[in-house]
């Protein structure tokens, strides 16, 4: 007689498209789990259960966002006080924006944020803030008309984006850099199209475009389209100018 175990297939299960075989086996089926109502609610923390929750911040944030119109994103430090040169100019090109019919998205928070922000608001224009969930929370600012807070950085990114056809970019710190090379690649990589990055002020970015162009650049990491994508001013004018030819199209 022939051995079993030669002869007999290995017992599994399937739980949906996963096929479960040897020590992944499950005593219980998943409507047993649902409905058995004993135990702990350690399972509400589990990486099934956050699907449900990234999906839930997407359709939030679609459903919030889908009669926005044209509108730009501004980044910039949190850490700009009222009085610093920086927040009268973000202000300023937050206004001269809104004045050509876009609306301003920002990251919600204070410093470069809110100076955008109240910029939109006291212009009678659109000022959206997407808040993200970080140890020192400091909540959206006061002159945020239209404000979500996201738990997952990567659905608030995909907002930015989706919702912005540009960037202004002011002085700020590594939540900056990270739109702004986000942007870059996304743009590179032709995710995005007809998509302006536009860096304010030139001795603060002058180092970063100068290491772009003698290193980068110079060493092949990039081509001459790609470091072309990043535009550096000091003019309010120039600035904003970038964008006239997406709202006039």
């Amino acid at each position: 007689m022939a051995d079993v175990n030669e002869t007999s297939p290995e017992r599994e299960s399937h739980k949906g498209p996963v096929r479960l075989r040897g020590r992944h086996l499950q005593s219980s089926t998943t409507d047993q789990r649902l409905l058995d109502s004993r135990g702990q609610g350690e399972w509400v923390h589990t990486d099934p259960w956050r699907v449900l929750r990234i999906q839930a911040e997407f359709v939030e944030g679609f459903g919030a966002l889908a009669e926005l119109g044209p509108a730009v994103a501004i980044f910039g430090s949190a850490r700009i006080k009222p009085d610093d040169p920086v927040y009268e100019t973000t202000r300023h090109i937050a206004e001269r924006l809104c004045g050509r019919g876009y609306g301003i998205i920002t990251g919600g928070g204070p410093g470069a944020m809110e100076a955008a922000n109240r910029g939109a608001s006291e212009s009678g224009g659109v000022s959206v803030g997407l808040g993200i969930e970080v140890p020192h929370e400091q909540g959206l600012n006061d002159w945020v008309d239209l404000g979500i807070n996201f738990r997952y950085f990567f659905v608030r990114k995909t907002m930015f984006v989706k919702y912005s056809q540009g960037y202004v970019v002011m002085p700020g710190g590594f939540g900056t850099m990270d739109e702004l090379f986000e942007a870059l690649t996304l743009a590179q990589t032709q995710k995005i199209t007809s998509f302006p990055i536009v860096l304010f002020g030139t001795q603060y970015w002058g180092g970063l475009i100068d290491w772009v162009r003698t290193t980068m650049l110079a060493d092949g990491k990039v081509n001459e389209a790609d470091a072309e994508r990043l535009i550096v001013t000091d003019d309010i004018d120039e600035a904003v100018g970038f964008f006239d030819e997406i709202a006039t199209g």
